[in-house]
């Protein structure tokens, strides 16, 4: 097979929390590239971004970031500003997805199963902070940064306790802090797949198996061997669709494209909570999109020559 000519920039990086992350992913996404691309440059999402762009004169650039301000609309209005396709959704999109207080909003006016919440903003002393949780959801629950990924500054607390420092370590992001009731639940992921000119479709349905009493965080997401990714997943044809059908609808919720992943709790009763939805899934050897990609019949280098060639199609701004 004669290599492709378009030139590809796979950014990778920055400044976040999940930069490690995203170079992992970066890397994976590049070496699969260059299987099928002659031209495929890795880039560091820092102050020599421009310069690099500039040299390398890509056709096409594939941001592999993670968290702000690669996740959050910033670089993809950068893009924009410079005339250059690229693969995700756009600056809205992107920024719809970031933030989960936002994006749960945009869920409830879909009809869409999401779990109860509060919203502390971080200028709440944090005892009327700790008092508004308890008095409207006790102190079972949920808390986690509202603009952060890869479970950073989340903490389950599902026997309830002192929610104080909680609230004070997921504050450390300098995000608001939502706050959802506690639910025991199984985990559970939908990858999405929307290619320009056709229909969103959904990836067969993963569940997340933890070691017992623990749960699906940064640790368990990134170590190989500390987290088993059962695909299909073992519920029922009605669960199975409905959670396919979610996973659709809230893409289109927050109007993204190309590719997305909706993470959920579903109960023993097959009760279904949409939890939020990842605008750029994790690439690295232990991520889920990719596994969910397979199970559809699209092996890692099909799937992400698939993304540019979707990017290149619709063109830039």
């Amino acid at each position: 097979m004669a290599l492709k000519e378009a030139r590809v920039a796979v950014l990778a990086g920055g400044d976040s929390p999940e930069a490690e992350v995203s170079r992992s992913s970066a890397g994976q996404v590049a070496d699969a590239l260059r299987a099928r691309y002659r031209h495929v440059e890795l880039i560091e999402l820092d102050d020599g971004l421009t310069d690099a762009l500039g040299d390398f004169a890509p056709g096409v650039v594939f941001p592999v970031l993670h968290g702000p301000p690669g996740e959050d609309g910033t670089v993809q209005g950068y893009l924009e500003m410079l005339g250059l396709p690229y693969v995700g959704s756009d600056v809205r999109g992107s920024a719809l997805g970031m933030d989960k207080h936002v994006a749960k909003v945009l869920f409830r006016a879909a009809g869409l199963p999401v779990l109860d919440d509060v919203v502390l903003p971080p200028e709440l002393a944090i005892d009327d902070a700790v008092a508004r949780v308890e008095r409207r959801l006790g102190s079972r629950v949920a808390i986690k940064p509202t603009r952060q990924g890869s479970a950073l500054g989340v903490t389950p607390l599902p026997n309830g306790g002192d929610l104080r420092d909680p609230i004070l370590a997921a504050r450390r992001f300098g995000d608001p802090v939502l706050v959802e009731p506690f639910v025991l639940g199984r985990e559970i992921t939908v990858g999405v797949l929307d290619l320009e000119g056709a229909a969103p479709v959904p990836w067969p349905v993963i569940e997340i198996v933890t070691p017992s009493d623990e749960w699906y965080d940064f640790r368990n997401k990134y170590t190989p061997g500390r987290s088993e990714h059962v695909v299909p997943a073992p519920l029922g044809a009605d669960a199975t669709r409905e959670l396919q059908r979610i996973a659709v609808e809230s893409h289109r919720a927050l109007e993204l494209r190309d590719l997305s992943r909706a993470d959920f709790l579903v109960t023993d009763r097959e009760e279904i909570h949409l939890l939020e939805v990842n605008t750029m899934p994790g690439m690295t050897p232990t991520s889920l999109y990719p596994d969910g990609a397979r199970a559809a019949g699209y092996d890692f280098e099909s799937l992400v020559d698939a993304l540019v060639d979707s990017a290149l199609r619709r063109g830039g701004r």
